[in-house]
């Protein structure tokens, strides 16, 4: 339960009713913005704010890269751009090749393929080109592209690599289907490619995305997502995997004859957290289950010797942010083994080095990215790289890296508060800079620092960035923003338009965000401090460190806020209830009640771990942790902000909070905002967002004395 921003991933759609009459109930509130507000005076009207629309315009010009991919024998990177034509592939050498530096870099589309074919060639709307994938002779780059039908992905292939100024050279089709493809994967020898795919699919995978509304008798159908092959000189692709199993990740053997994949029987997005792993075999598609972890998994990678598979095995969070321990499992099946037990950090991304066999992988760590690498015997773990800053490599990884054969050379996209996101490349740690398109972009923030502070028996690390022309003798409000997951982390890194409180920094105000328990970063017993305790250590952990930062800095006690999205949206609506402390909230995709959340939402499987039991068996440990439940001690003033078909969290949650609100004149609005999902994509509602928040603050935080 969180939100991401732009890098949305996810498994593919639910079907699952909410309320068929609460989509009549929306179609009640205008457009473009549906609201419903409390009449109450004084009514925050963000209307038009120059410097947050200015702000907003300098964060949406920032050049951003999705994902980034170095090839097989470390002499190319490629990376995807966000443009406001759609996205961008682009291919560089990795080495300086003349005076001027790194290589001029050379697009790849699949803009020229899809005219021949009469498709539109990139001329109609904005183009998505994505999922990158290199061959095993890095001579040849496959990747996705709608160029030839809008909203159809494709698998193209492009030849690209094989030294001297050679760039890409036609692009041609490999598939021609009807649904949704992502994640392609290059067979060893180079002579298949495999995706996944999920057959006439009504819209683009994942909980984030909008629903698909419900209408007349609602029923659950199933969509879902296979491992299918093609071969790459082109010929009919097949699906590999049975009909009634949601492929989520997976990856090839060394030798080609198999596969290894997370899986789960039933409706994709819910199941991801009980997925089991599998091996598919390359001719026959006979699947067989090799490891029941009774834990959430991710990341199946195979040892270069094919005996074994490494994985990452946590308590819970969703596709592309899930972290947690390294795990081994003997490819024949058995017990999985924990390789980085007590380790003070969360892996997300993993893969084996051949040349020493250890296993390498990303990971945040006390707040920060680091890059470390463990024994699949066990013993020590050596973290090898860490930064006060965010790193990805790959589309599906929220922290990550790309690293070629030899173990060494790698590429990876950096943002920090103070540096805004490029592509890099080189040796861990001492990587070079390919593009440098932001150069010239500065921060209209001030500076982050990293704190710790003690709560109960915990050190608990959060970031805290000052205010623009930050003056000590001046004293300042402060708005706490609560990170989604719950099993997440704040990190450093440049702000989105969406799903941050950075720009707040700009406005004057100290911006504080708290890597409570439950969070990633500080190992496994950390991470799993919060079970069956929503609500109560989190929230402890942040007025500790709210009360470190107020004894020390000048942060005015009488003008601190809160904010969050997902379940910082909870937290949000959960801290109003528990002390008088915030003098103004502004909760984001919120959820006020554990008990009909459960029956609401399109992901329930997940609190299973948390709860230890459905609410119909145990409606008490659900209830304590329900801000709905203690209702009646709100006072602060609270906005409210959902989307419209929001699967995460869906609107009757904020619903239930705002109307309960407003039966006890507490100052409220709620803003609920059409066609969006739990991620909001659309720029004006992103902008709209920003421009509340501000004004709410603004205007329900007493002057300074």
């Amino acid at each position: 339960m969180r939100s991401r921003g732009i890098r949305a991933h996810g498994p593919a759609p639910l079907e699952a009713a909410l309320i068929v009459c609460l989509g009549a109930a929306l179609a009640a509130f205008p457009s473009p913005t549906r609201v419903a507000a409390q009449d109450a005076p004084h009514r925050a009207d963000p209307g038009s704010r120059p410097t947050i629309d200015a702000a907003m315009a300098q964060l949406a010009a920032v050049h951003r890269y999705e994902e980034t991919v170095i090839s097989p024998d470390g002499k190319w990177v490629a990376w995807v751009e966000a443009t406001p034509q759609g996205s961008a592939i682009s291919v560089a050498p990795v080495e300086a090749t003349g005076a001027g530096g790194v290589g001029a870099p050379r697009r790849v589309t699949a803009a020229a393929a899809a005219a021949g074919r009469g498709g539109g060639g990139g001329g109609g709307g904005a183009q998505d080109e994505h999922g990158l994938a290199w061959s095993s002779d890095s001579r040849a780059l496959a990747f996705l592209s709608d160029a030839a039908e809008p909203g159809q992905l494709e698998l193209y292939v492009a030849t690209v690599g094989g030294g001297g100024e050679r760039g890409a050279r036609g692009a041609r089709a490999l598939t021609h289907l009807k649904g949704y493809l992502s994640t392609p994967q290059w067979s060893p020898d180079g002579k298949r490619i495999a995706f996944l795919f999920t057959e006439n699919a009504p819209r683009a995978a994942g909980p984030l995305q909008p629903r698909t509304p419900d209408t007349g008798v609602v029923e659950q159908h199933i969509y879902e997502q296979r491992l299918a092959v093609v071969d790459a000189g082109g010929g009919e692709a097949r699906q590999l995997t049975p009909g009634d199993l949601y492929v989520y990740e997976y990856d090839w053997s060394p030798d080609g004859t198999r596969l290894v994949a997370t899986a789960a029987h039933g409706e994709g997005d819910d199941n991801w957290y009980l997925a089991q792993l599998y091996t598919i075999d390359a001719a026959s598609g006979d699947t067989r289950s090799i490891l029941d972890p009774r834990m959430q998994i991710a990341v199946p990678r195979w040892s270069p010797d094919g005996k074994s598979v490494a994985f990452i095995g946590g308590i819970m969070s969703d596709e592309g942010i899930a972290s947690g321990d390294v795990y081994t499992v003997p490819a024949a099946g058995g017990s999985a083994r924990d390789v980085t037990p007590d380790m003070k950090a969360s892996a997300y991304w993993l893969d084996w080095i051949p040349s020493t066999n250890r296993i390498l992988f990303a990971a945040a760590v006390d707040g920060e990215s680091g890059v470390g690498s463990a024994s699949p015997a066990g013993g020590p773990v050596e973290i090898e790289w860490t930064g006060a800053e965010k790193i990805h490599g790959a589309r599906d990884f929220d922290f990550g890296i790309s690293v070629a054969r030899d173990g060494k050379t790698s590429a990876v996209i950096r943002e920090s508060y103070t540096r805004p996101p490029e592509v890099w490349a080189g040796p861990v740690g001492a990587w070079h800079a390919i593009t440098s398109a932001n150069k010239t972009v500065e921060p209209l923030w001030g500076e982050g620092k990293s704190l710790h502070w003690k709560s109960d028996q915990f050190t608990v690390q959060g970031w805290l960035v000052y205010p623009r022309d930050y003056d000590p003798s001046r004293t300042y409000p402060m708005v706490v923003w609560i990170h989604g997951g719950p099993e997440w982390t704040n990190a450093p890194a440049w702000p989105e338009t969406f799903n941050n409180a950075t720009i707040l920094a700009a406005e004057g105000y100290f911006v504080f965000y708290p890597n409570f328990r439950g969070s990633s970063g500080q190992g496994e017993t950390f991470t799993r401090a919060n079970v069956k305790d929503f609500g109560y250590g989190d929230l402890r952990d942040v007025l500790a460190g709210m009360d470190a930062i107020t004894h020390t800095l000048p942060v005015d006690s009488a003008r601190i806020g809160i904010t969050g999205w997902s379940y910082g949206g909870y937290m949000t609506m959960w801290a109003v209830t528990q002390t008088h402390r915030f003098r103004a909230a502004v909760s984001g995709a919120g959820l006020s009640d554990w008990l009909s959340y459960y029956g609401e939402n399109g992901i329930d499987r997940w609190m299973d771990a948390y709860f230890g039991a459905t609410p119909y068996d145990d409606p008490a440990v659900f209830a304590k942790s329900a801000p709905i439940t203690f209702i009646r001690n709100v006072r602060t003033p609270t906005l409210v902000v959902v989307g419209d078909r929001d699967i995460e969290c869906p609107p009757p949650q904020s619903y239930e909070f705002w109307h309960a609100l407003r039966t006890f004149g507490v100052k409220t609005q709620m803003v609920i905002y059409p066609n969006e999902g739990h991620d909001i994509g659309q720029p004006e509602h992103r902008r709209d967002i920003m421009r509340r928040m501000t004004a709410w603050f603004d205007e329900n935080m007493p002057p300074a004395s």
